[in-house]
């Protein structure tokens, strides 16, 4: 099933005979080991010979050492160095820090740093909320994480999981103008993190969890949010949940089928998964069977992780405990939050007409897309390679500008059907179809429209929370 992709992107440095052939033989070998070529750059220039750097897309680092195999298998060529470009993209680091006021001189350093500083510090001291308007608090989040739940890597550790909370930094900075910086935590002890993230959050606007294992990421979020007066958000359970939700609503648009009415599947039953079906539900979804490695969770079993335990109460109302290949007979829609490769085109085949199947494992989808698409109506995966990608990347950076902008201490229901009701309608009625149900991560509107309709709904939880002003006699 895999495909060449952009994250195992190769430069290989070749030298050649100096031809006019030589640069289209070059792209015929690429081609011919199974590579998609993206450029074609010649370096050098000599009178017998020529220097090519030549790109392309391959399925694996092993993908890429044939392709230079097949390079030198041709005449008078030589591979001098092969590069992967994802490991060059992450060379120092994908962050800096650069100051936002001029330091020219003298008076320049006396008013951001001593002896004027001490100023502020003293007018934060005596107003603590100050801190919010004369600080970086205004606009920084927290990105934590104990790397127990990296991407589909496992537990990896902090050290390892720092180049993917470094790249979620940078989606908050290119999209929504947030400073993010990574918190990786030396520690999986769930009240030690705890402890951690409450004693340096007076420097933060908001925390983003990310990438901590189920259960503990449940625990650790509540107990954050009971505790902290600035909003805490899992990225693995509401971000998910919230594109997931936009998706959905645009797909059944699509095959004219309404939330309530549906039948729908969900494989996985972490962060993900129930957090999705939490929102699912807030949205109006009445028949929802969710299943983990063992089958359908149902009222019948006995669940010590609470979690589990609530999903066994709040779904399957039918009490239905068979496999998940059984529970999809008839079934509208898929989501699969779990693992690769666990569904045939059978199994697809058996669901309902005008069926929806949101295969999200990455990076490898729970069936092949493709295949997948021989029967189901919509199908949606999390991978950039195919139509509809499901990409967290549209809902967190607005979803936190909108809690920043409206200096919100913590996020309600309302807010994720908000941010889910944005993302769905940046695609129009004219633009939607089967294979765009879910706007671009590049789209330049998706993050404002997100942040206005988080703030907006953040501002009406606070009005409500206002007591009533008695009316004059």
């Amino acid at each position: 099933m895999a495909s060449p992709s952009p994250g195992y992107s190769i430069t290989l440095r070749v030298q050649a005979p100096s031809s006019f052939t030589t640069t289209a033989e070059l792209a015929a070998a690429v081609g011919s080991a199974g590579a998609s070529i993206t450029a074609l750059d010649v370096t050098e220039s000599h009178h017998d010979s020529i220097v090519v750097d030549v790109s392309c897309n391959t399925t694996d680092a092993a993908h890429g050492e044939r392709v230079r195999d097949a390079l030198n298998a041709l005449d008078g060529v030589n591979v001098k160095k092969l590069s992967d470009r994802t490991f060059l993209m992450h060379l120092g680091g994908k962050l800096e820090v650069v100051p936002k006021v001029p330091l020219r001189n003298r008076d320049d350093l006396s008013r951001a740093y001593t002896p004027g500083v001490a100023r502020v510090c003293l007018a934060i001291a005596e107003n603590p909320d100050d801190a919010r308007r004369l600080t970086v608090k205004r606009n920084t989040i927290a990105v934590v994480t104990d790397g127990s739940a990296v991407l589909g890597l496992g537990n990896i550790g902090p050290a390892a999981a720092l180049p993917v909370m470094e790249g979620k930094a940078a989606l908050f900075k290119q999209f929504a103008n947030v400073d993010a910086w990574p918190v990786c935590l030396d520690t999986q002890d769930t009240e030690e993190i705890i402890s951690i993230v409450k004693a340096l959050a007076p420097v933060y606007g908001g925390v983003n969890l990310e990438d901590i294992a189920a259960p503990r990421c449940f625990e650790i979020e509540t107990r954050l949010r009971e505790e902290l007066d600035i909003p805490v958000f899992h990225d693995d359970q509401h971000g998910t949940a919230i594109v997931t939700l936009a998706a959905l609503t645009n797909a059944l648009r699509v095959v004219d089928k309404q939330i309530e009415n549906v039948r729908i599947v969900v494989s996985g039953v972490g962060a993900a998964g129930s957090a999705i079906i939490q929102l699912l539900q807030a949205q109006g979804a009445k028949n929802i069977v969710a299943c983990d490695r063992k089958g359908a969770i149902h009222s019948g079993q006995t669940h010590t992780d609470e979690h589990r335990r609530w999903i066994a109460e709040n779904t399957n109302h039918d009490a239905f405990a068979g496999s998940l290949h059984e529970a999809l007979v008839g079934a509208d829609v898929f989501i699969g939050v779990s693992g690769p490769n666990i569904l045939g085109e059978e199994q697809v085949a058996s669901m309902a007409d005008q069926a929806i199947v949101f295969a999200m494992a990455n990076p490898d989808p729970e069936i092949d897309p493709i295949v997948a698409a021989r029967h189901a109506a919509v199908v949606a995966t999390g991978r950039s390679d195919f139509p509809n990608q499901i990409n967290n990347v549209l809902a967190f950076p607005g979803f936190f500008r909108g809690l920043l902008d409206a200096g919100a201490s913590d996020i309600t229901p309302e807010m994720l059907v908000a941010a889910a009701d944005a993302i769905a309608a940046r695609v129009d009625d004219d633009e939607l179809n089967a294979s765009f149900i879910i706007p671009s991560v590049f789209d330049p509107h998706v993050a404002s429209d997100v942040a206005a309709a988080v703030a907006a709904a953040a501002h009406a939880a606070t009005a409500s929370q206002q007591p009533a002003t008695a009316s004059a006699e």
